[in-house]
């Protein structure tokens, strides 16, 4: 089924791209001072924005249509969980972001880095959603703790949440 493919795939570049954030980007940026750290984070979060949130909408829609061809409503589930980074965009980064852009920088003071912290904060929650999505676990797997689970759950611990919840058995 090539709508799930395609939602499982933007899923994992949502996720990747979120992900990358938070472990490479956000720290070395804190490394900076307040007007290099505001003039970095400024074209970065416009371009990050740029590819994640067409990314959230198409891997909604196309998860939306995987439900809709196997009437299957774990796939709308996996859809809505990753398109509602948007209203979490908009309702708890966007204050912190518009303060961000309001903020000239060269005059940028202190209060910079600790709103670009707040920011990497709220962004590390959107990385859930787009992991979730994906595989089903909002973290990087169960690991060595698929031992204790019952033998037939098992082979699934690991398979992506749409392939799972269709029925696919791996």
């Amino acid at each position: 089924m090539l709508a799930g493919q395609l939602a499982l795939i933007a899923a994992a570049l949502f996720a990747g791209a979120a992900i990358y954030v938070n472990v490479a980007e956000q720290p070395a940026r804190l490394q900076l001072d307040d007007r290099a750290l505001l003039t970095e984070w400024k074209p970065a979060y416009k371009r990050g924005f740029a590819m994640q949130a067409p990314l959230a909408i198409i891997g909604f829609l196309f998860g939306a249509l995987a439900a809709w061809q196997t009437g299957n409503w774990w796939w709308l589930l996996g859809a809505v969980v990753l398109v509602a980074n948007w209203p979490f965009t908009i309702f708890a980064i966007m204050p912190t972001n518009n303060k961000l852009m309001a903020m000239d920088a060269g005059t940028a003071t202190p209060e910079v880095h600790g709103l670009i912290e707040t920011w990497g904060y709220l962004h590390a929650v959107r990385s859930a959603p787009g992991r979730f999505a994906q595989t089903g676990t909002p973290g990087p797997g169960l690991g060595d703790r698929k031992r204790s689970l019952p033998s037939g759950l098992r082979r699934r611990v690991h398979m992506p949440l749409g392939m799972l919840l269709a029925g696919h058995e791996g």
